[in-house]
């Protein structure tokens, strides 16, 4: 029966391919089910603001990051699990809590507390009954950030949860909630405005009744934070939440900002909160009585550095006098906060931890780095290497094959840099697979068109070239003026903590830089033209000391009124366009000479230009996305002009596939196929297949995060996210190449993209795929019997041949420890199911006969490079096309040559020819071996017994006897030799061709021999 689901799908398809318009339409992804991302690391781990454990397993803890979802180690942290993926509508996480009574129970509220500016909101609450395996969303959608969740001691049915509210606006989902059925319905049981939302809540250890909840008034713009107000402090109830009492008795009465709050079991009288208050208010308190009455015991500044990121105090289980507070550092006081240390950890930015209320020296803590667990109360921890959390600002990448793909990372100390396929010098896997690249955390890092080895890197508005073979960054700032702490008015230059870097695509020594104007430098950045006026809007309100009305917080992040995104066109060299962070979209057509304000007349003032795409096909065309949420405004914005800027098209109407709801940060065009436009928002990734009339989700297998940036290279689509590091697509070609007639087709072998061949293997935790050429081919229903696929050489000799027919079980590759060879594998066969589907052909000759038919073919020696034909035979059709295997670059520059490739893979077909032969042959010598012993347990003749000892002698020259170290006999002996000349691309030595004539005269003379016994044999084949 015909899949009429994927016809209607197809012939959707055909609308908007052929037609180019297509209205309310919305594409289902199942048509493209065989396109996979995957993720390339790094696995260095990124921000992490919510941790928590497990009292009944204590080897379990979990984490939440701010734009990674919640992850799971069941292990002490040794490995890490992301459990969200495929629930959660939000990656950004603010508390986990883990049901005291049953630890199944697990509550997550979404939505950091940690109030950057690029903090993602939350989308509610949600509930696990089976540890996190699987999730339920129970409410509080509308609450933007979470700071705490609390579950009843003994009733996990009763929870509370402590509502910041939206980051960027007032809402009245701000408060504490109560629930009392589970997560089915919930009650807002403290609330003071819309304006001042719960940041944290606990127990009294001894009385669930007993509740303390700290107030906040916080507010980002994109200009400033606002922390703290005149309304705000602690309140307390003693009847589960019916009623509130404000507390006082010694807590500052003026002003008042974030608070943090901690209890200890081992005192249900203690009362800890750490209190943002103006200079000599603002500290650590202890409550002696519950919070009747508290004493300042510390004004520490570290204590309370940039609150509105930090502010969390935990006090120690079993002993209420040990009292850990953290921020940029980490502090613990064993006296009630008098005196402090300094822990170290493995990265700094510290925001949470879980204490194991049995141990003490066991608990999880949490920093920008990720998540890291400790046995011994802080003196060592488990690793962060194992967290693929990292928050991405950017991706650019290189011409190198294979290339790597680089960016600012959030907290780490410097840009980094990642390759798309595994390096074979780095073995230790992904915890090596990623370098330095200059510049800091905030990035961008560009390298040099045809000379990777420099890259362009910026570090909070500081520009560098960065060399990687010194290690070395050369210092070259514009104004070279130290910008923190400046009100921005006052700046002669302002550069955004992430000021772009882009190189012209005409001239790879043209590089621009820009603060609120363009900045252009063609001797590497030692010296400056500035080519343009002030670019951005500059509203005076809105130029100001960041931070207010308590802790003062100027770090270039929040300078406003910059240039945000530039690029060149590359049809056009001096066709620039460029958006500010404050609105403004501007273009030059000279160079820089003359520029033109085309900002969109739809377009709200005051938003992030996120992005500005020059278009590949057509001069005048251009798009831009707009990133609106820090002004409370969360509709996606993606303009289109064909007429440089004279008029835009608004692209993301809300109605039209992309949902009102997502803000975009960056839109790509596909620069092989005009009208494939790719949309990164805060919630995942889109696609548009007619140019912006209509998107469909292009999610995949890809976890929901925001996609921050999108470069098409190579014709794969390369993604950096702001909590999930960098995802690859491999080979668009299928979005490229669908038209009508191939929806109408009954099958389709796509031209496949050119394949390079190489050598490597994977380790570690990174999945890489192996090397291979992709072949696409959709199948419009389930064909009739065998498909068939064979892949022909220039002489139109056939080099492999699949089939539908094999078997899919397959030996697990493993290393083999006395000769360090791979072993095992097996060979690949073909779906024949309704849809897209994608084979690797891992660009290798037909490998030796085998027993198995699982491997039989498998693993042959690698073809050169050169011309081959892909065959599909469906059904009575056949299929062709013709594609290219090309060259490792860095094999040919080492030296080796075509001709060394062609002389190894004659001999290397030689020795599978002659594995082969000798497989062959020891599979009959077996089956004779066998008949004959069965047939010396009947008869138990002389002859009999001769003749089989004569063939356990050949058997033994053939085959390894069983045992440890023994010598490795003839079909040992013909596959280390395959194995030899198949480990790296050379013109294989002359030991190797003596050893191929010695072993084929082995093999020779024992055929020889075997072929005389059975000639002279009265016995097999004789049934007497």
């Amino acid at each position: 029966m015909k899949n009429w689901n994927f016809l209607l799908l197809m012939a959707t398809l055909i609308s908007i391919c052929f037609f180019g318009v297509a209205q309310d339409v919305t594409l289902d992804n199942k048509i493209l089910d065989a396109l996979e991302y995957r993720n390339v690391g790094p696995t260095r781990g990124g921000r992490v603001t919510a941790v928590a454990g497990d009292v009944a397993h204590p080897h379990t803890y979990y984490f939440g990051s701010s734009g990674g979802g919640v992850w799971k180690t069941e292990d002490y942290g040794i490995s890490w699990k992301n459990i969200s993926d495929g629930y959660f509508d939000s990656p950004s996480i603010g508390a986990i809590c883990v049901a005291p009574s049953d630890s199944k129970v697990i509550y997550v509220g979404t939505g950091s507390d940690g109030l950057r500016s690029n903090v993602i909101a939350g989308k509610g609450v949600y509930k696990s009954m089976d540890a996190g395996k699987t999730w339920k969303h129970v409410g509080l959608k509308k609450t933007g950030h979470i700071g705490a969740v609390e579950i009843h001691p003994t009733n996990p049915d009763v929870a509370y949860v402590a509502a910041i509210g939206n980051a960027f606006a007032p809402n009245e989902e701000r408060g504490l909630y109560k629930t009392t059925d589970g997560g089915a319905t919930w009650d807002k049981i403290l609330f003071i405005s819309d304006t001042v939302g719960v940041v944290d809540m606990e127990f009294a250890p001894d009385d669930p009744n007993t509740i303390y909840a700290a107030l906040w008034r916080g507010e980002r713009k994109p200009w400033t934070i606002i922390s703290g107000g005149k309304v705000g402090g602690v309140y307390k109830s003693t009847d589960g939440g019916d009623n509130w009492s404000k507390l006082g008795g010694g807590l500052p009465t003026g002003i008042i900002g974030k608070i943090d709050l901690a209890v200890s079991a081992a005192n249900p009288e203690v009362l800890y909160a750490l209190v943002e208050a103006p200079e000599g208010e603002g500290g650590l308190y202890r409550s002696y009585d519950r919070g009747a009455t508290f004493k300042q015991m510390s004004t520490e500044k570290g204590l309370l550095d940039r609150p509105f990121y930090y502010c969390n105090v935990e006090a120690n289980p079993q002993n209420e006098n040990t009292v850990y507070v953290m921020a940029t550092r980490y502090y613990r006081s064993t006296d009630s906060g008098k005196n402090w240390t300094r822990l170290s950890v493995p990265h700094g930015d510290n925001h949470d931890m879980w204490i194991n209320p049995k141990d003490s020296l066991n608990f999880v803590q949490a920093n920008d780095g990720g998540a890291n667990v400790t046995h011994n109360g802080g003196e060592t921890w488990s690793t962060q290497h194992n967290q693929p959390t990292s928050e991405l600002y950017q991706v650019e990448v290189d011409n190198q094959v294979p290339y790597w793909l680089y960016a600012g990372q959030q907290d780490n100390y410097t840009t980094i840099s990642v390759p798309s396929l595994p390096t074979p010098n780095l073995p230790g896997g992904g915890l090596d697979y990623w370098m330095a690249t200059g510049g800091c955390e905030t990035g961008p890092a560009v390298p040099k068109p045809n000379n990777p080895n420099i890259v362009y890197s910026n570090c909070k508005g500081r520009f560098g070239v960065f060399d990687k073979t010194t290690g070395q960054e050369k210092q070259y700032y514009v104004g070279a003026s130290n910008m923190y702490g400046h009100n921005t008015k006052d700046l002669e230059y302002r550069f955004q903590r992430v000021s772009p870097i882009h190189v012209s695509p005409h001239n790879p020594d043209v590089v621009y830089h820009t603060s609120q104007y363009v900045h252009k430098t063609m001797d590497d950045g030692k010296t400056w033209e500035t080519i343009s006026p002030d670019l951005t809007a500059f509203t005076p309100e809105t130029q100001m000391i960041s931070g207010s009305p308590i802790t003062r917080d100027v770090t270039g992040e929040e300078f406003y009124s910059t240039i945000y995104a530039i690029r060149e066109s590359k049809l056009k060299e001096g066709l620039i366009w460029v958006g500010a962070n404050d609105g403004p979209v501007h273009v030059t057509k000279d160079g820089g000479k003359n520029w033109k304000n085309v900002s969109p007349e739809r377009l709200p003032s005051g938003g992030r230009v996120d992005c500005v795409e020059p278009s590949v096909h057509q001069e005048g065309k251009a798009y831009i996305a707009v990133l609106r949420y820090q002004l409370g405004d969360w509709r996606p914005y993606i303009f289109k002009t064909t007429n440089y800027g004279e008029s835009w098209e608004l692209l993301t109407t809300g109605d039209n596939g992309l949902p009102n709801d997502f803000p975009t940060r960056v839109v790509r065009e596909d620069p092989d196929r005009e009208g494939v436009l790719y949309a990164g928002t805060e919630y995942g990734l889109f696609i548009s297949l007619n140019d912006g009339k209509t998107w469909q989700s292009f999610q995949q297998n890809l976890p929901i995060t925001p996609i921050t940036d999108i470069k098409v290279h190579q014709q794969d689509l390369v993604l950096s996210t702001m909590g999930r590091a960098f995802w690859i697509l491999d080979n668009l070609t299928p979005i490229h190449q669908l038209t009508p007639e191939i929806a109408a087709k009954k099958a389709h072998l796509f031209q496949p993209k050119d394949a390079y061949r190489m050598r490597y293997y994977s380790r570690g935790d990174i999945d890489y795929p192996s090397p291979a050429a992709v072949i696409d081919y959709h199948l419009l229903e389930v064909p009739q019997g065998e498909i068939q696929l064979k892949i022909l050489d220039a002489q139109r000799k056939m080099v492999a041949a699949f089939s539908s027919e094999t078997p899919e079980e397959k030996e697990k590759m493993e290393r083999d420890m006395s000769t360090e060879f791979m072993r095992g594998g097996g060979k690949d066969g073909l779906l024949k199911t309704a849809g897209l589907h994608r084979f690797r052909w891992d660009m290798r000759h037909e490998g030796a006969w085998d027993e198995n038919i699982s491997r039989r073919g498998a693993r042959g020696t690698m073809v050169v490079p050169g011309k081959y034909y892909a065959v599909l035979k469906v059904g009575e059709e056949t299929q062709e096309v013709a594609f290219e295997v090309k060259a490792d670059p860095r094999v040919l520059e080492s030296g080796v040559t075509l001709s060394d490739l062609k002389a190894q893979r004659d001999l290397a077909l030689k020795v599978t020819n002659l594995q082969s032969q000798a497989k062959q042959l020891a599979y009959k010598l077996e089956k004779d071996r066998k008949q004959l012993e069965d047939a010396t347990k009947e008869k138990k003749k002389k002859k009999l017994v001769e003749e089989l000892d004569i063939l356990e002698k050949y058997d033994a020259q053939f085959n390894t006897a069983e045992g440890r170290y023994m010598q490795p006999m003839l079909l040992s002996q013909i596959s280390y030799l395959n194995s030899m000349i198949n480990r790296a691309d050379q013109r294989p030595g002359k030991d190797a061709y003596d050893r191929f004539e010695e072993l084929s005269e082995e093999l020779a003379q024992l055929k020889s021999a075997y072929e005389s016994l059975r000639e002279e044999s009265k016995v097999l084949g004789d049934d007497d």
